[in-house]
């Protein structure tokens, strides 16, 4: 692969890819909330799910078309692939149980996956594209939601999520060693550097430092609305304290 076609990261396509999916929750909803047909949430929500749905299933076409992708390199069991699943759910339904799971799974590893991407392939690649469609595609789903129906986790939502993300651990691991193929990065490494290139080499520790740094995500997603919360706290028992001095 010449250096005109590999992946530049930080270059100037990552750059806007990254742009735009910090801008476009805001933009979508913004559109929401001005335009005056009330189905504007749904129908855009609907074309996400879309979207992504279309952009995974073809892009499993696409490799079974040219590269002869085999039946152990398809299955849905990259992080990825659930997050995906869950914000689908919470975008054609609106329920705020899959649209919490989405946000710590999306949020958490898909923004980290568009962030440090293990990605060899430069635009227009349509692996490049594929790629940045599904994972910008999830967290752009999750932050329109969020913002058009005022949603935010709580700390029993991170409860739920870790209990979700053992069962994603056990079947993926089960998976991975009956398959060889390395889902979830469970049995080794990423190629391309991330924070899991800085967790230990053995395997065992590799799994429980990978367990521990999936806690730690989720406690640093929830903190700005437990920092929110805890300053309400405050303010409500400030009001309180002057109103029983007078």
């Amino acid at each position: 692969m010449d250096a005109a076609s590999a992946f530049q990261p930080f270059g100037l396509a990552h750059f806007v890819v990254i742009t735009l999916t910090l801008a476009l929750p805001f933009i979508l909803a913004a559109f929401v909330r001005k335009a005056r047909w009330p189905r504007w949430e749904r129908v855009i929500g609907q074309l996400l799910a879309v979207l992504l749905l279309v952009n995974y299933l073809g892009y499993e076409i696409y490799l079974a078309s040219t590269v002869g992708l085999t039946w152990e390199k398809a299955l849905p069991f990259q992080l990825c692939d659930w997050a995906m699943i869950a914000i689908l759910v919470a975008l054609l339904t609106g329920r705020e149980r899959w649209l919490e799971v989405a946000y710590f799974w999306g949020i958490g590893g898909t923004l980290q996956a568009i962030i440090t991407p293990d990605l060899k392939y430069a635009f227009p690649d349509i692996r490049f594209l594929s790629f940045f469609i599904g994972h910008c595609g999830i967290v752009i789903g999750i932050a329109f939601l969020m913002i058009v129906r005022g949603f935010r986790p709580h700390f029993r939502s991170i409860v739920r999520t870790f209990a979700w993300s053992e069962l994603y651990f056990v079947l993926t691991i089960v998976v991975d060693l009956l398959t060889g193929v390395n889902y979830g990065y469970l049995l080794h490494k990423p190629e391309a550097a991330s924070l899991l290139s800085y967790l230990s080499d053995q395997r065992v520790i590799y799994i429980l430092q990978m367990h521990l740094l999936a806690l730690v995500f989720y406690l640093v997603l929830y903190s700005p609305f437990a920092v929110y919360d805890l300053a309400m706290i405050r303010r409500t028992s400030h009001k309180g304290h002057h109103g029983t001095q007078r």
